[in-house]
């Protein structure tokens, strides 16, 4: 969930990594369409669910790609489809 803000021709995306930096399947950037708009709680749009809690304990890095936005804060949750 991120805590986001975006301009009117703006977007922000993610990537999953693993400590190596290599995108985890279904979490890359090609994978996550453009986020728009200004947000409390805007869920990451991964076409797949990510069960996250296999990656408890494991370092992984968030690559976020933006165009005249702001990132406020992010959290991880369980998704709510």
């Amino acid at each position: 969930m991120l805590n986001c803000s975006t301009s009117a021709v703006g977007s922000i995306r993610v990537e999953m990594q693993d400590e190596r930096g290599r995108p985890l399947p279904g979490m890359s950037l090609a994978d996550c369409p453009e986020m728009f708009g200004d947000e409390l709680e805007m869920e990451v749009p991964w076409p797949v669910n990510p069960t996250l809690w296999k990656w408890a304990g494991i370092p992984v890095r968030l690559r976020f790609v933006m165009r005249e936005a702001d990132l406020y804060s992010l959290r991880f949750a369980e998704s709510e489809q």
